[in-house]
């Protein structure tokens, strides 16, 4: 799927005069009565829930800790169930296609995570090994990922530290590096699994305006905050609890 692009899918009603396509869009995400239980839980820490992310839009998900956000990320990225286990009910949707029978290349390539702490997602020596190690894995030519290498650092605004070492920034810098890394593989849909919460305030100034950058070039956003003042960038923010996700009206 090319950046930019709104998938759409056509249906064809057809009358006895004439033939109608109906144009409708495929949303980012579409989440449909999604039920999560933990091995060791005897509830279900997502219950009935339900969510549509639309095209270029930032959705931020607020909620107490332990309230299933992080669940939620896993889940929309695949971690569960591929790596984490547990029982799973419902349908989970990125541009109309199941979560659950897409493979792991197709996913990566669809949507992307940053975590909460940087230091765990960097491990290459240099910061251009870091951001070229996802399109590596993905067997992209080498041209390619030099290229991708410039321009994803020019977009988090870290390109003047290629050569250097990520272990020598500071925490806003390496998560933006995460972000560049993440970015690398070109995904359309990014989740910030409370990627501001240990970094200080110039760090958390930057990955807001990156987001906001990201948004203009067509990626839609999820980023999971317990700061509300973090979310003021934020097109809507809906509220995880007892399981579903609500609309915000100014409390917990």
């Amino acid at each position: 799927m090319n950046d930019g692009v709104t998938l759409q899918k056509k249906s064809i009603i057809k009358t006895d005069s004439q033939t109608l396509v109906n144009d409708t869009e495929i949303n980012p995400i579409e989440i449909r009565d999604l039920y999560f239980r933990y091995p060791s839980c005897d509830t279900n820490i997502l219950h009935k829930l339900n969510l549509k992310l639309e095209t270029n839009e930032i959705l931020a998900v607020a909620g107490r800790s332990g309230c299933g956000k992080s669940t939620l990320c896993h889940i929309l990225a695949g971690i569960i169930p591929k790596t984490i286990q547990g029982k799973i009910q419902g349908q989970v949707e990125l541009f109309g296609e199941s979560v659950f029978s897409m493979k792991t290349v197709s996913l990566v390539k669809r949507v992307g995570i940053v975590f909460q702490e940087p230091d765990n997602q960097l491990f290459s020596p240099t910061i251009e090994s870091e951001v070229a190690f996802g399109p590596e894995n993905l067997c992209i030519a080498r041209e390619i990922i030099g290229d991708r290498i410039e321009e994803m650092l020019d977009l988090v605004g870290m390109k003047a530290y290629r050569y250097e070492s990520p272990h020598n920034l500071s925490g806003g810098q390496k998560q933006l590096i995460a972000l560049a890394s993440v970015l690398s593989m070109k995904p359309q849909i990014l989740l910030f699994d409370e990627a501001l919460s240990q970094i200080d305030a110039l760090g958390r100034e930057l990955i807001k305006a990156a987001m906001l950058r990201l948004k203009e070039t067509g990626k839609s956003i999820i980023m999971v905050e317990h700061d509300f003042d973090n979310m003021d960038i934020a097109d809507r923010i809906l509220v995880l609890k007892k399981g579903q996700l609500i609309t915000y009206e100014g409390a917990l």
